[in-house]
């Protein structure tokens, strides 16, 4: 996994009224935390942390205030439900060769066995446990020629060296489903209703 270095200042002032001054620099306040030590608050470059998040489960390589440097990793992202922009973001404190539990995004490829299928996914995530700074960005799952009642479970998962489950084995990860045919009106609903029609 590559690392994004993002050069972060520390902050005094909290409050709505703080982090509205702070989003009008297109900076995004932010907080960074583990290891039992005291949250540090920070300021973080807007357009650079938004094209950082746009990898899952990112290392971040902080500069703060050009006097140190922290490794960590993105734990709750806060956007504004209407516009999307970033409003806050928390940083959890990693150290390399660290173990962390992460979720890493499930994808898929190929097409299911011809058929009125529906393919649901009951973990768009996968909870694993892996090396801070050997996160894997995403699982790529084959569906090709599945049917209805075909199901990927976790331990179907191939995971990289390192890298192991943070969830039952045998739980559901895809599914495929038979879709629901829509029931067909009753034979002569329309009929009767007609010569009901016809009579009054």
């Amino acid at each position: 996994m590559s690392e994004v270095k993002i050069s972060a200042g520390t902050r005094t002032e909290f409050g709505k009224g703080a982090a509205r001054r702070i989003r009008r620099e297109d900076k995004v306040p932010g907080v960074l935390y583990g290891h039992g030590s005291d949250p540090v608050h920070l300021t973080l470059p807007g357009h650079e942390l938004l094209m950082a998040l746009r990898t899952p489960n990112v290392l971040i390589a902080l500069d703060i205030d050009g006097k140190t440097n922290e490794l960590a990793i993105p734990k709750s992202v806060h956007r504004d439900p209407i516009k999307g922009f970033l409003e806050h973001v928390d940083l959890l404190l990693v150290k390399r060769g660290e173990k962390v539990q992460v979720e890493v995004p499930v994808q898929t490829e190929g097409e299911l066995a011809p058929g009125n299928f529906l393919l649901e996914y009951v973990l768009d995530a996968l909870p694993v446990e892996a090396e801070a700074t050997h996160i894997p960005q995403q699982f790529t799952l084959s569906v090709e020629g599945l049917e209805a009642g075909a199901s990927i479970h976790a331990k179907d998962v191939k995971l990289p060296s390192g890298v192991t489950l943070a969830v039952d084995e045998d739980a559901v990860v895809l599914q495929v489903l038979a879709a629901q045919a829509e029931e067909p009106a009753a034979e002569g609903e329309g009929e009767e209703e007609g010569e009901e029609a016809a009579e009054a």
